[in-house]
């Protein structure tokens, strides 16, 4: 039996400001067993969805909907050798909070690279280095989430995209579950949020006339679909990890989909 009745797949950009109308961010929904469709932005004179818009529009939905799985494409958190770098907890919901006072880029007319320049907030005092990967990267051959300004890049989206984790997680507390943070195992009933990397599944559909990131979005919600209702998703989940690569996970997080460290 699936675990959730709905699938939403999110492909994310980091460009511009929390208000930009960005054609690079795309919203794919599946209810139940019907194919995916794409979501669009609430009325306005803007064609393209806003981070802002986006984040609202998914605590408006979890919050009462049925259970539901929702895939983004960034990272939810960084290598462990920034939480030593800067001497942090090992705990990710202060990790968010902390991040979001050095990164605000979710205020408004705030760009990633402002606060990298040293025009807004103070990113010199939270800086990594690209050379830094978590393990989940290194499995998945993923790029650092500290790499800018390079081609598949997620470093400039992830930074961008992180201060709006901590506003859903405030805005829905235990009704959504950051997975993995809050646990491996999701409890029934209940809505979760993964980080998702398109690059894994994306080729395995077909196109269909959808742009690149029409398609990545698509994906991810196909994706999550197939794989809870063919009965796959609980070992996604409960990826075979030792101890010790476990608990460094449970801070730095983990792609679903990616499977053992030694497989």
């Amino acid at each position: 039996m699936p675990a959730f009745e709905r699938y939403i797949g999110i492909d994310y950009s980091g460009a511009e400001t929390v208000e930009s109308s960005l054609k690079g961010l795309r919203v794919y929904d599946a209810p139940g067993g019907e194919a995916p469709r794409e979501v669009a932005p609430p009325p306005s004179p803007r064609r393209y969805w806003t981070r802002r818009e986006i984040a609202e529009w998914l605590a408006c939905e979890l919050a009462q909907g049925p259970p539901a799985l929702v895939g983004i494409d960034h990272g939810f958190s960084f290598p462990l050798s920034y939480f030593v770098a800067h001497e942090l907890p090992l705990d990710w919901a202060a990790f968010l909070a902390d991040f979001r006072r050095h990164w605000p880029t979710d205020e408004p007319y705030t760009y990633v690279d402002f606060i990298r320049e040293g025009v807004r907030g103070n990113g010199a005092a939270r800086t990594g280095d690209p050379h830094w990967r978590r393990l989940t990267e290194v499995r998945a051959g993923a790029k650092s989430v500290f790499h800018f300004d390079v081609p598949g890049s997620v470093a400039k989206s992830t930074h961008a995209g992180l201060p709006w984790l901590l506003y859903l997680r405030r805005r829905l507390g235990e009704r959504l579950h950051f997975w993995p943070f809050d646990g491996w195992e999701i409890p029934a009933g209940c809505c979760a949020l993964a980080e998702a990397y398109p690059a894994l599944w994306s080729e395995g559909f077909p196109r269909e006339g959808r742009t690149q990131d029409q398609q990545d979005a698509y994906s991810i919600a196909a994706w999550l679909q197939r794989a809870d209702r063919e009965g796959a998703l609980a070992q996604y989940l409960d990826p075979e990890l030792a101890e010790i690569e476990r608990r460094v996970a449970g801070i730095e997080g983990w792609i679903l989909g990616v499977g053992s460290w030694n497989e």
